[in-house]
């Protein structure tokens, strides 16, 4: 069996962007959705826009509040927590890699309720509980807590949940 060659010599140059018009697709790039400094000069880069002429689209996307750092680091952090359900931890590493500043990190956390933060752990805990097959309470134990240490939240916080946690309690109770 044979399969066909890919041609190289027919792939389309990269499409690199004037300065008029890459202000007007960050601009859309920047409404669409919150985005960080990082992410916009990235996407510069990739249509060719480089150094001084890319800080001054940021700073003109800053100043017309296109691009705004708190205001993504807020809704980075609540969709993070209240959608993918992502721990402290994990959300404050995510936000460090994309180069948030240390202030717009505090804003955003902000954003997470502790009550809600504690109950989602609880949620998050009592579901992998429940879908572990390890029938050795002891393993079973240990493979929750890593779940929940890989998904950002708090060693102090887990061990509560799970030496205190009411539903674990039954739970575990039920398996011995």
């Amino acid at each position: 069996m044979s399969y066909p060659r890919n041609e190289y010599g027919n792939e389309q140059p990269k499409k690199y962007w004037s300065l008029q018009e890459a202000k007007v697709k960050i601009a859309a790039y920047c409404a669409y959705q919150d985005r960080c400094q990082r992410e916009v000069r990235t996407k510069l880069h990739e249509k060719g826009i480089y150094g001084e002429q890319a800080e001054e689209l940021i700073s003109e996307m800053i100043s017309e509040n296109f691009l705004n750092e708190e205001r993504f680091a807020q809704s980075f952090v609540r969709g993070r927590f209240r959608l993918k359900k992502w721990g402290r931890n994990k959300i404050l590493q995510e936000l460090k890699i994309k180069g948030v500043s240390p202030n717009c990190i505090k804003s955003g956390m902000k954003e997470i309720d502790p009550e809600e933060y504690f109950q989602i752990l609880c949620q998050v805990a009592e579901k992998k509980w429940t879908m572990t097959k390890e029938t050795d309470s002891f393993k079973r134990k240990y493979k929750v807590q890593q779940y929940l240490m890989s998904r950002g939240f708090e060693m102090d916080l887990i061990l509560e949940v799970m030496e205190g946690g009411d539903f674990l309690q039954n739970l575990f109770k039920d398996s011995n």
